[in-house]
């Protein structure tokens, strides 16, 4: 777990955002969609929208 949330740190990530979004996920995405829930991925797609709103 601790791993999990010094990826998510090191890759400028919220990790408790993250870590919720991925658990809330999981088990609806098809096997080759998972590495969208890999931190340097995940936060590409999930910053997009705040930078538009800015």
């Amino acid at each position: 777990m601790y791993s999990l949330t010094v990826t998510a740190k090191l890759n400028d990530v919220d990790a408790q955002a993250w870590l919720a979004d991925v658990l809330a996920r999981i088990a609806d995405i098809t096997q080759h969609r998972l590495a969208e829930l890999l931190p340097w991925n995940w936060r590409a797609h999930h910053a997009a929208p705040v930078a538009r709103a800015a």
